[in-house]
């Protein structure tokens, strides 16, 4: 992943990169959300690790990480004789670029304010060196 805004505009960045660069997720933890995208009912723990071919504790990481960031849901189905387990399943696309979106605007927003604040700074600086040089 490229390091300044600079390379990163110049990069050839795929769509599934915006969950490592908005969220910081790792590549498993994007190859147990393209697992789910493409199952066509909800996942276990078990069939996710199995899928990813990880063991248990590795994909509940994985899991746990694409649940924190809203891009999967997870449900709890009971047994009739007691018990439950839990089922995983990717939260609507739309919702999830909507949440992006509003990140990215926060984003621009906070840098429009970063770059004033170093235009304010720096304009007053290069104002008084200027009436220094020049007396």
């Amino acid at each position: 992943m490229p390091d300044s805004l600079a390379e990163q505009l110049r990069s050839d960045m795929e769509c599934e990169g915006l969950l490592e660069c908005f969220h910081g997720l790792k590549p498993l933890d994007r190859e147990c959300f393209q697992v789910l995208v493409e199952s066509d009912e909800p996942l276990t723990i078990d069939e996710i690790g199995e899928a990813v071919d990880r063991e248990r504790s590795t994909a509940y990481r994985a899991v746990q990480r694409l649940l924190q960031t809203g891009f999967i849901n997870k449900e709890q189905i009971n047994y009739d004789q007691g018990g439950y387990y839990h089922v995983y399943q990717p939260t609507d696309p739309e919702k999830i670029s909507g949440e992006m979106q509003r990140m990215l605007n926060d984003w621009y927003a906070k840098m429009g304010q970063l770059i004033q604040e170093f235009e304010d700074k720096y304009e007053g600086a290069s104002a008084t060196e200027s009436a220094t040089a020049s007396s």
